[in-house]
C-alpha cells in the first residue's frame, strides 16, 4: 500500500505520464475513510482508474494545476470535508485563525468559495476537459440558494463554477458511473441520465415527469417564491419517490437535478471501508506540523450514514439523506483490528457512530419500497407509529468491539439522539451506555428549552429532554458513577425571541449549568432553518416566523445563555430591561445578575457601542419588533 501521488514526481515514480483523474481538494491529503476525497479516490482506484491528488493548490500558480498534465478523463473538484466559507468565517463573519485540515492549522491555504475558484482556474487552462464537482460545498449549492456571507440569493454553483456536472450526496456509486461513461467515450454534455447528478442544458424537451421550480429571477425577487421553491426541493430529496427538478435561468439555460442516487446496500458500504487507506496524512506534512483533523477520527469508527432525525438546522437531509445505511459488524471489527495495530493506539476506541450514533437501521420497513415520507418526520413532533425503535444491534456491536484484544474502552462521542433513546422501552442499552461507553461526560443536543423554538428546530419538546436527564442521572447513581451531561445549546435560531432566550437562561440558572460554548445559529445553505432566516417564512407550513437578525439582538441572546460571564453583563442587563424582566436583576436566588449599583468602580460603558445614537435606534427597533410579536 502507498499514498496516491500528490505531485509530478510521485506520479512519475508510478510510471504514469498522466492520470485518468486529478482530484482537486481544499484540504490537505489525508488518506482516511473519514475524508471524502480519500474515499472517492480509493473507490476509483479500486475500479482500475489512475487518480492523482492536487491538495490545496495555489491558485496564483498555473503550474500547480498543470503538473500532472491534462487528465485523461476529468478533473474532480471539492472544497474538502468542510464548506470553505464555514471553514474561514465564524457566524459573526469574523475570520477564523486556524484550519484543522491544513498542515500546522495554518489559515489561508484555500480560497473563499474554493469549489468555484478551483473550477474556474481549471477552465481557464483546459477549455474542454470535463470538470466534475462534488463534496459538501457543491452538494448544498446545487440549485439557487441563499448565501449568508453576501446576504443574497446566488445561482447554482454549477453555473458560477463553469463546471460540467455536479455530484450531490454521497458520491461513490455516482462517480464510478460517470467514470464508466467517460471511459466509454461518451461526451460529458451527454451524461445527463445518472441519478445523484446535476447538469446544465439549453432545453427541457427530452425530459418527462419533472417538477418545475420557480425561476432564479422569481426567487431572487420574492422571498415567498424562494420558500415555495425550497419546499419543493425538500419534498424531493428521496431516491425512490423524488422527482427530477428543473430551475430556469432564462429562456435557454436550465439547471436539472436528477433524482437522488439509491442508498448503498451494506455489502457496498462495507467494501468502501475495506479499501487500501493509509489511515493517516501524507508524510510530507509531518515537518509542517501534521494535520489536526486526523486526531479525532484516527481511532474512531464510522458505523452509519444518513439520518432520519430531521433537525431543521441540519443539512443532512439534502446531503446524506434520511435513509439510514449501516456497516456490518464484521466490517467494523476488521477496521478496528487495523486501528489496534497502529503504533499510537493506547487501547481506546474514541467513537463508534456517525451523524447520529444510536441509529443503526432504517426508520421503518416501508422505506425499502416507498422511500421516506415527503411531508412527515420520523421523530417530530412525536415518533411515527411505524418507527422501529431498537438499540439491540448497536449494543451488540459495541460489546464485540469491547472484547477485542488490547481494547480497554469503547466510547460513544458522536451525537446520541436522546429522544430516540428515551422512546426505547428496553433500557438495556441506556444502562450499558452509562456503565461502559462514556468518558466522564456525555454530550447531547437539546439545543433549547422553549417548546416554541424547539418546534421551529424540528426537535422534541423539552419534557422529553427532562425525562432523559432524569433517567441518565438515575442510572449513573445506580452504578456509582458521577458522570456529567454537556448540553449543546443554540442561540438566535429563527423563532427565538428575547423572551425565549431569557427562559433558557432561567433554566440554566435552575440546573446550575454555565455553558462554556454556545453556537449562534449559522445560516448555511440548504437547510429549513436557513430558509426561515432569509425569508421569515417556515417553508414547511408557509407561515411567518420571527427571525432575530440584527447583530445586537443576536449578541444579547447569546449573552443570556452565558449570563454568568462578567463580559456579558451589559448585554444581559439591556436584554432584561428590553423584555421588562427587571425581576431577574437583584440579589435573590432567582436573579440572573445583580444591579449596577452593586458594582463599585465598574466601567459599564467599556463594552458599549461607540456610536450610542445608533445603538439606541437599534434597541428601539428590537423593542418594537418584540411588541408586535407579543401582540
Amino acid at each position: 500500500m502507498e499514498f496516491l501521488p500528490i505531485n509530478k514526481k510521485e506520479m512519475e515514480q508510478r510510471g504514469w505520464d498522466r492520470p485518468d483523474f486529478v482530484l482537486v481538494t481544499g484540504d490537505a491529503y489525508v488518506d482516511h475513510p473519514s475524508f471524502g476525497a480519500a474515499i472517492i479516490s480509493r473507490v476509483l482506484e479500486a475500479f482500475g482508474y489512475k487518480v492523482a491528488i492536487l491538495a490545496q493548490p495555489d491558485i496564483s500558480r498555473e503550474k500547480d494545476f498543470t503538473q500532472f498534465n491534462e487528465p485523461k478523463l476529468a478533473f474532480l473538484v471539492t472544497s474538502g470535508n468542510i464548506d470553505s466559507m464555514v471553514n474561514h468565517y465564524s457566524v459573526a463573519k469574523k475570520k477564523r485563525t486556524e484550519d484543522s485540515y491544513t498542515p500546522g492549522k495554518l489559515m489561508g491555504k484555500r480560497p473563499d468559495r474554493a469549489t468555484i475558484v478551483y473550477s474556474k482556474k481549471i477552465r481557464s487552462i483546459y477549455k474542454n476537459t470535463p470538470i466534475i464537482l462534488g463534496g459538501i460545498e457543491a452538494s448544498l449549492r446545487r440549485l439557487a440558494h441563499y448565501d449568508y456571507w453576501s446576504d443574497k440569493v446566488m445561482k447554482s454553483i454549477l453555473i458560477d463554477s463553469q463546471a460540467d456536472i455536479l455530484v450531490y450526496g454521497m458520491g461513490e456509486r455516482i462517480i464510478t458511473d460517470i467514470a464508466e461513461a467517460l471511459a466509454a467515450g461518451i461526451m460529458v454534455k451527454d451524461i445527463t441520465y445518472i441519478p445523484g447528478t446535476v447538469y446544465k442544458t439549453d432545453s427541457l424537451e427530452s425530459l418527462y415527469e419533472f417538477e418545475k421550480l420557480p425561476s432564479f429571477k422569481e426567487i431572487s425577487e420574492s422571498r415567498k417564491k424562494f420558500a415555495q421553491s425550497f419546499k419543493l426541493q425538500y419534498e424531493n430529496t428521496d431516491a425512490i419517490n423524488g422527482k427530477i427538478l428543473t430551475e430556469s435561468y432564462g429562456e435557454d439555460l436550465f439547471v436539472v437535478q436528477n433524482t437522488a442516487a439509491l442508498p448503498l446496500d451494506q455489502k457496498s458500504l462495507d467494501h468502501i471501508y475495506s479499501l487500501n487507506y493509509m489511515r493517516n496524512y501524507h508524510p510530507s506534512y509531518e515537518s509542517m506540523g501534521g494535520i489536526a483533523a486526523i486526531e479525532e477520527v484516527k481511532f474512531s469508527l464510522i458505523s452509519n450514514r444518513g439520518c432520519f432525525g430531521g433537525c431543521n438546522f441540519c443539512a443532512l437531509t439534502f446531503h446524506q439523506g434520511r435513509v439510514l445505511q449501516s456497516r456490518s459488524h464484521n466490517s467494523m471489527l476488521e477496521e478496528a483490528e487495523k486501528i489496534i495495530q497502529d503504533k499510537d493506539f493506547k487501547g481506546y476506541i474514541h467513537d463508534v457512530g456517525g451523524p447520529t450514533a444510536n441509529f443503526r437501521h432504517r426508520a421503518c420497513e416501508r422505506q425499502e419500497n416507498y422511500g421516506v415520507c415527503k411531508t412527515k418526520q420520523c421523530l417530530f413532533p412525536v415518533p411515527c407509529k411505524n418507527l422501529k425503535i431498537d438499540h439491540e444491534d448497536y449494543l451488540e456491536l459495541l460489546t464485540k468491539l469491547k472484547k477485542l484484544p488490547n481494547v480497554k474502552k469503547v466510547f460513544v462521542r458522536s451525537g446520541i439522539r436522546f429522544d430516540y433513546l428515551i422512546y426505547d422501552k428496553n433500557k438495556k442499552f441506556f444502562k450499558a451506555l452509562c456503565r461502559d461507553h462514556i468518558s466522564g461526560q456525555l454530550k447531547v443536543a437539546p439545543e433549547h428549552i422553549s417548546d416554541k423554538v424547539l418546534a421551529y428546530m424540528g426537535k422534541p419538546k423539552h419534557e422529553i429532554y427532562k425525562k432523559f436527564t432524569d433517567e441518565y442521572h438515575k442510572y449513573n447513581e445506580e452504578i456509582g458513577k458521577n458522570q456529567f451531561l454537556v448540553p449543546y445549546l443554540m442561540s438566535s435560531h429563527p423563532g427565538s425571541t428575547l423572551k425565549d432566550a431569557i427562559e433558557l437562561a432561567e433554566y440554566l440558572r435552575d440546573i446550575n449549568h454555565a455553558p462554556q460554548q454556545v453556537q449562534d445559529f449559522y445560516p448555511t445553505p440548504s437547510t429549513v432553518s436557513t430558509c426561515m432566516y432569509y425569508t421569515g417564512i417556515n417553508p414547511l407550513t408557509m407561515e411567518s416566523v420571527y427571525v432575530p437578525k440584527s447583530h445586537h439582538e443576536k449578541a444579547m441572546q447569546r449573552a443570556l445563555i452565558q449570563y454568568r460571564n462578567p463580559k456579558n453583563y451589559n448585554l444581559v442587563y439591556e436584554a432584561l430591561i428590553l423584555a421588562k424582566r427587571e425581576d431577574l436583576i437583584g440579589f435573590h436566588k432567582k436573579a440572573l445578575i445583580r444591579p449596577k449599583a452593586a458594582f463599585k468602580n465598574q466601567d459599564f460603558n467599556k463594552n458599549k457601542p461607540k456610536d450610542e445614537k445608533k445603538a439606541v435606534q437599534k434597541r428601539k427597533a428590537i423593542r418594537n419588533v418584540h411588541k408586535k410579536k407579543n401582540k
